[in-house]
């Protein structure tokens, strides 16, 4: 995560959209650059609404800008199947050595999800808040051109950024079965993309109401 303070800007860093490059790149210019433990470096809206907003809306503005990254659903599901058939992780329970990318999937739409399937939801990680917190910009992975066009603009700079920690390539076919049990089960990732228009515009999911209290 980064944190612009003169451009009133905050950078969330979803997970598999190439935020190390951007971050690599961008860092000497913010404020306030969070790139460890992966829990805050990765923090969703839901975390920086609770923890980080706050401090933030204090001590350098209380109407900042929040911009984010999405990935096609599926492509992003295929960098974490590849990133954790990377030799480091052999071995590990985290691992999708020996199983197909199909099988992933699979794993990742049942209800209980192994360790090795357990990655989260782009929609989930931008969810809007029930305070009004949610991202403002919102760019597809696959628009690199516009998210650059756009930093650069907001933060007048010149950017290039690196390809950094990219997973290695390698087929990722999904049967036709598969494909449409992941579009049912992930429905609101696959409808949040797809409502991404052009400079950073797009479609925000509604809020989730709050849970109704317990009787007793």
């Amino acid at each position: 995560m980064l944190v612009f303070s003169e451009a009133r800007l905050v950078f969330l860093a979803v997970p598999k959209t190439g935020s190390t490059a951007f971050e690599t790149a961008l860092a000497p210019l913010a404020a306030m650059s969070v790139t460890a433990p992966p829990e805050l470096k990765h923090a969703p809206v839901f975390r920086y609404n609770r923890f980080f907003r706050p401090m933030i809306e204090r001590f350098v503005a209380p109407d900042m800008d929040i911009l984010a990254v999405m990935r096609e659903p599926i492509g992003w599901l295929g960098s974490w199947y590849r990133y954790r058939q990377r030799p480091a992780a052999a071995g590990q329970p985290t691992s999708t050595h020996g199983m197909s990318f199909d099988d992933f999937v699979s794993a990742y739409c049942s209800g209980n999800q192994p360790a090795f399937a357990r990655v989260g939801s782009q929609a989930k990680f931008l969810e809007p808040q029930r305070n009004g917190t949610r991202v403002t910009h919102l760019f597809r992975y696959e628009d690199q051109p516009g998210l650059i066009a756009f930093l650069e603009a907001r933060l007048n700079t010149r950017l290039e950024p690196a390809s950094l920690n990219r997973s290695p390539d390698r087929p990722t076919p999904l049967s036709a079965a598969t494909e449409a049990r992941l579009r049912r089960k992930f429905a609101d990732d696959f409808t949040l993309w797809q409502g991404i228009g052009a400079n950073g515009s797009y479609h925000a999911l509604a809020a989730r109401p709050a849970p109704e209290p317990r009787a007793g």
